[in-house]
């Protein structure tokens, strides 16, 4: 277990440099931020003197690193748009942000492990075939066309939830199902498949042989082994 921890760290301390070394030549390589930062009549020097007060006349591979030892103290520059700590404005969004992964991790949950156990208990019915087209089509469907169908729908035609603000429960129904929809889906077919695998095991066999209902085989055996590759994800 120790080693299967420190082996997902060290995966995710990859993922995380790898990705801010793309964000971070994506910025680099998409224009002058001191062009934006000075008014449209300045001149060529003070241009220069604003890359100069922000490092942005080193080299890439000097202020990428320069970036990566200020990160690890906490610190993550400066918002060129708010002129503030970029860590206070991201602690300034973290509540809401938190709230929402929150609630579509919810309706995931609630969702799929029903159509998933089901759909594996029941498999080759019609209902086995139906939740994993559902499953198929939500994978497949982007998340932000999602939201603005959603919106557009349920928040402006028929008005059963706001389309902006935060505060209270009705707010985070449509976001929360929205950002949900695609986790849902995902576990939904792997639940499935997991549960399918579990159900085949000679100890699940020998559960049902010692007269236990389908339902308790599910709940005490097989659920909780399935979960595994689940909680994984």
């Amino acid at each position: 277990m120790p080693r299967y921890i420190a082996g997902r760290v060290a995966q995710a301390a990859f993922s995380l440099l790898g990705v801010s070394l793309v964000v971070f030549a994506l910025l680099h390589f998409s224009g002058d931020p001191a062009v934006l930062l000075v008014s449209a009549d300045a001149r060529p020097e003070d241009v220069a003197t604003v890359r100069r007060a922000l490092g942005l006349d080193r080299p890439f591979h000097v202020q990428y690193l320069r970036f990566l030892q200020r990160a690890v103290m906490g610190d993550f520059g400066l918002s060129l748009r708010l002129n503030r700590p970029a860590g206070g404005v991201i602690l300034d969004h973290f509540p809401a942000t938190a709230e929402l992964a929150a609630g579509a991790v919810i309706v995931a949950a609630a969702v799929s492990l029903p159509l998933g156990a089901v759909a594996a208990v029941r498999r080759g019915s019609a209902y086995d075939a139906a939740a994993s087209a559902l499953a198929l089509v939500g994978q497949s469907m982007p998340v932000f066309w999602l939201g603005l169908i959603a919106i557009m729908l349920f928040g402006v035609r028929l008005g059963w939830f706001p389309v902006g603000g935060r505060g209270t429960f009705v707010h985070l129904v449509l976001p929360s199902v929205t950002l949900g929809w695609y986790i849902t889906a995902l576990l939904t077919r792997l639940i499935r498949s997991s549960l399918l695998e579990v159900l085949g095991q000679d100890y699940i066999r020998t559960a049902r042989a010692k007269g236990l209902s389908r339902i308790m085989v599910l709940a005490r055996h097989a659920l909780k082994n399935a979960a595994i590759p689940v909680v994984t994800v």
